[in-house]
């Protein structure tokens, strides 16, 4: 497989795993909000979290797009590639505080109804 194929396929590797933390951060916002809580929604937020700790040992840089920069990607973010530029230029702005948000809204559910 030459460069450009393995550049795409982690790039597609990438953009899955960026959806799948957007799905998983919307549903725990949903699941707080409509005190919808199961098994699902602690799932989501293990799975952030540890998107999270990942991003931390990477110094804030998605270890997926390192990995494509280094096999000659001139750019290994993906969010350039379905987001408006003025969007994927706050992803990180926005989605930290929408994911605490709906854990705290998680939490409160559990306590008042558990």
């Amino acid at each position: 497989m030459d460069q450009e194929h393995k550049i795409f396929w982690v790039k597609f590797v990438h953009s899955f795993f960026f959806i799948l933390m957007t799905v998983c951060i919307l549903f725990v916002l949903y699941s707080g909000l409509f005190n919808r809580v199961s098994v699902l929604t602690w799932i989501a937020i293990v799975l952030v979290i540890g998107e999270g700790l990942a991003l931390a040992v990477s110094r804030g840089r998605c270890p997926l797009t390192i990995l494509a920069e280094n096999m000659g990607a001139e750019d290994g973010s993906v969010t350039g590639i379905f987001l408006p530029r003025w969007l994927a230029d706050r992803v990180f702005h926005i989605w930290p505080p929408v994911f605490l948000g709906g854990c705290v809204l998680v939490v409160i559910r559990q306590i008042f109804n558990g």
